[in-house]
């Protein structure tokens, strides 16, 4: 059948009908690589009043990182006790990935970033690192940096965008437009370094079809992973105070329905975009309901496995490649 020598010929990783992140580190590295995340003690030009106070309205950071991952521990005891808890899962795992993710992680001047990013690099089982930032905290001087390390590590730099309307980032509070990202994606991708972007799906004002029209724009951004995650009403945020305010705003989906969301979201991306993420976890205690019940990530990427091959379908099946003119 034509669809499985289509699916041969994109090389997605065995079994798989999408392009996985970890499938391509393999295929670059010959190994698993695991990120463990840990927590530099950045803030946000969000919340200290540079662009605005209180951070985005859906955004409660302690909501998104493990116990092991606590400002104030040295980031070599942070990375110890990352590679304890992962043992457990992945004994086999030799290299790792340090994920800075809690905030903006590129928020402080050069001299720090170098102190900080140099001492997660020293750590001998480290090969790279993941930095999640918002796309108004980067410029030249510091992606000139982060060039140079590229050429010797594993360098990801992790854009939030979240949506691609500018009524939606206006919205949530974000403090930037997506133009300001656009650049930002483009800017890091010249330089050759690996760019990532995270996408919220069911922000408020948000339709089934904008989500799918997006999914053009995000195609045609110069860059190497994409994750998403579904939005999650975080308990005492200002998000929960809109939900319970204005819920017939708010794309609320059962797990079916998000999973056809995202195989039909595969199914417009371009086909060598790597997923990193299709789904997101919040601790119960954090989250104002858990309509899915305790599934976790796991268990959601099987199902969109089994969702994928019963419909016959893959990443990119719908997506049209640029014509030169």
């Amino acid at each position: 059948m034509a669809w499985k020598e289509d699916i041969e010929m994109l090389c997605f990783p065995e079994g798989k009908r999408y392009n996985t992140a970890s499938g391509r580190y393999r295929r670059l590295y010959g190994e698993r690589l695991q990120k463990l995340v840990i927590d530099a003690g950045f803030t946000c030009p969000n919340r200290d009043g540079t662009v605005g106070y209180g951070g985005c309205s859906y955004c409660d950071n302690a909501a998104f990182h493990p116990g092991y991952s606590i400002p104030g521990k040295s980031l070599h005891q942070q990375i110890d006790e990352g590679i304890e808890f992962h043992q457990r899962r992945y004994p086999k795992v030799n290299h790792y990935i340090a994920y800075f993710q809690s905030y903006s992680n590129t928020y402080a001047s050069l001299d720090k970033l170098r102190e900080l990013y140099g001492e997660a690099l020293s750590h001998p089982s480290v090969v790279g690192l993941v930095i999640g930032t918002r796309p108004d905290c980067v410029d030249e001087e510091k992606l000139d940096y982060l060039a140079s390390l590229a050429r010797e590590k594993v360098i990801v730099v992790e854009y939030g965008i979240e949506s691609c309307y500018d009524k939606t980032l206006l919205r949530i509070n974000r403090g930037h437009d997506f133009e300001t990202a656009r650049k930002a994606v483009e800017m890091t991708a010249e330089r050759g370094i690996d760019v990532g972007a995270h996408f919220i799906l069911g922000l408020p004002g948000e339709s089934r079809e904008m989500l799918l029209d997006q999914c053009s724009v995000i195609s045609s951004l110069p860059l190497t992973s994409v994750k998403f995650h579904q939005l999650q009403i975080v308990k005492g945020t200002r998000m929960e105070k809109e939900y319970d305010k204005n819920p017939g705003e708010f794309l609320r989906l059962s797990l079916d329905e998000y999973l056809d969301l995202v195989v039909d979201i595969l199914e417009r991306l371009r086909p060598d975009l790597c997923i990193e993420r299709v789904a997101g976890e919040v601790p119960p205690r954090f989250v104002k309901e858990t309509p899915w019940g305790l599934i976790r990530n796991d268990g959601i990427l099987r199902l969109l496995d089994k969702r994928l091959e019963e419909k016959e379908t893959w990443q990119g099946r719908f997506y049209n490649y640029p014509t030169d003119n």
